[in-house]
């Protein structure tokens, strides 16, 4: 549309432009805002597990959005040295900052992994410091 109203315009991809995670469904969207989402559920419950059993997460799907993120950082380098070589060194260093400080590349398992251990800390935090006593059951249940 912008075309036809005479603007040049090109579509860029997510990656070029620093958006690393894809839109949601509709429906995905609306079952994550109920916390109803049973296939999330079954995603956290398996990082859970893999979390106590390793203490990290593995996805082979990094390593290639790893190597994505270096040819994307090397082209934004090329492109500030064609601005710098225009002398237009302010918009050099702002493409630089841009290419330096792109979000960190998480694949969506790595995403709710860090999730998942933020609200786990926000839980330990957030209980009461007495919580943690040992209750002599002889005496009475802890309560």
């Amino acid at each position: 549309m912008m075309r036809d109203q005479g603007i040049a315009a090109n579509a860029t991809s997510r990656a070029a432009r620093g958006q690393t995670k894809k839109a949601s469904r509709d429906a995905v969207y609306r079952t994550r805002q109920r916390d109803s989402s049973y296939a999330v559920r079954e995603r956290v419950d398996s990082i859970a597990q893999e979390l106590s059993k390793t203490g990290t997460i593995r996805d082979p799907a990094h390593s290639r959005l790893e190597e994505t993120r270096k040819a994307l950082v090397a082209a934004w380098m090329n492109v500030a040295a064609a601005v710098d070589a225009q002398e237009e060194i302010i918009l050099a260093g702002d493409v630089r900052w841009f290419a330096m400080h792109l979000p960190p590349v998480l694949t969506d398992r790595e995403r709710l992994a860090v999730d998942f251990i933020r609200y786990a800390k926000e839980q330990r935090s957030a209980r009461p410091q007495g919580d943690d006593r040992v209750c002599d059951r002889a005496q009475e249940p802890c309560r």
